[in-house]
C-alpha cells in the first residue's frame, strides 16, 4: 500500500458553489503521498452527486454520504476514515495556501515529537472580500508556552494534526456547537506538543450561512462557561461567542451592506468565483513576502 502522509478532510451538506473551488484547488495541489477523504451530510442540491462522480473518477479517495447528529460527528467520521499520519481539516468555504500546509506538513514529517501545528489566520466577509484582516493566536501561544496560562483558543481551520495523537487528544465533543473552541482548549490543556507557524495556511470566509450559530446564543454562553471552568481558561478577546468565523466585524459589515445598498444580507454573492480567485492570490502573495518561522513548546 501506498504511504500516505498527510489526509485531507472535508465534511460538507448542499455547499456545491463553494465545494467545487474548493475541491478544484486542491486537487491541483495534491501531491502523491496526499489523499482526499470527504464526508456529505446527505446533501440534497447536487453535491452527492458532484462528490459521487469524484470519487469514481479516482479524484477523491474515501466518500460517504449519509445524515449527520451534528458537524462535530461528521468531522469525528472524516478523522476515523483518514489513512495519513497527518490530518489536515478543509472547510468548504474557505481558502487554503497549500504551499504553506506543505511547509508544516515538511515540518511534522521531520519532527515526529510535534503533534499539532498551528499558523496565523486570515479573516474576511464575502461581502467586502478586499478587507481582510490579520488574525494571530501568537500572544496566547506564547503566554502557554511559557506556563502563564493553563489553556488558549485557536481555530481549526489553520490546525494540522498528527493522527496519533487523537488516541491522546480524542475526537471533537459531539456536545459542543462550537467544537473547535473546546477542541482548541483540550489540547492546550492536555499540554499537547503544538509548534506554531507564523505564516498564514488558511484564511476564514464569512458570510451568512457561517452565522448560523449566533441563533443559538443562549446554549453557546452556556456551554462557553462550562469549558472555560473545565480548562481553567481565563478568557481574552476571542470570547466562545465571537469564536471562529462569527467575529463582531462579520455582522457589522453584512449589515452595514444592507443598509447602504438596500439588498439582503442574506444573499450569496453571485460571482464567487472571481472573489475566491482573489482570495487564493492575496493569501499566496502574502506568504511569498514573509520568512515564516515555526515556533516551538519548551
Amino acid at each position: 500500500m501506498k504511504n500516505i502522509n498527510l489526509s485531507y478532510i472535508i465534511s460538507t451538506r448542499n455547499r456545491q458553489s463553494f465545494l467545487e473551488i474548493t475541491l478544484e484547488k486542491l486537487l491541483t495541489a495534491l501531491q502523491h503521498d496526499e489523499e482526499i477523504v470527504v464526508v456529505d451530510g446527505n446533501s440534497t442540491d447536487g453535491s452527492k452527486q458532484y462528490l459521487q462522480q469524484l470519487f469514481n473518477e479516482g479524484k477523491i479517495h474515501h466518500f460517504i454520504s449519509e445524515p449527520d447528529k451534528n458537524q462535530a460527528h461528521a468531522w469525528n467520521k472524516a478523522m476515523l476514515m483518514a489513512k495519513g499520519s497527518i490530518i489536515k481539516k478543509i472547510i468548504d468555504d474557505d481558502v487554503f495556501c497549500y504551499s504553506a500546509i506543505r511547509e508544516c506538513k515538511s515540518y511534522m514529517l521531520l519532527n515526529p515529537d510535534v503533534d499539532v501545528v498551528i499558523s496565523n489566520d486570515l479573516g474576511s466577509n464575502l461581502h467586502n472580500h478586499k478587507s481582510i484582516q490579520k488574525l494571530s493566536r501568537l500572544p496566547q501561544f506564547e503566554k502557554w508556552n511559557k506556563g502563564i496560562i493553563p489553556s488558549f483558543t485557536f481555530g481549526d481551520v489553520h490546525m494540522l494534526i498528527r493522527k496519533s495523537a487523537l488516541a491522546y487528544i480524542g475526537l471533537y465533543n459531539t456536545a459542543y456547537v462550537m467544537m473547535d473552541w473546546e477542541y482548541s482548549l483540550r489540547i492546550s490543556y492536555l499540554k499537547t506538543n503544538v509548534a506554531y507557524y507564523t505564516g498564514y495556511n488558511a484564511l476564514s470566509v464569512a458570510h451568512p450561512q457561517t452565522i448560523s450559530a449566533l441563533k443559538n446564543n443562549k446554549l453557546i454562553t452556556a456551554q462557553g462557561k462550562r469549558g472555560s471552568i473545565m480548562y481553567e481558561y481565563p478568557g481574552d478577546k476571542a470570547e466562545i461567542s465571537l469564536w471562529s468565523k462569527i467575529k463582531i466585524y462579520t455582522g457589522k459589515i453584512i449589515y452595514a451592506v444592507k443598509k447602504a445598498e438596500h439588498k439582503s444580507a442574506d444573499e450569496i454573492p453571485v460571482d464567487i468565483s472571481s472573489i475566491y480567485s482573489y482570495y487564493y492570490n492575496y493569501i499566496e502573495e502574502l506568504n511569498h513576502s514573509l520568512t515564516p518561522a515555526f515556533l516551538e513548546k519548551i
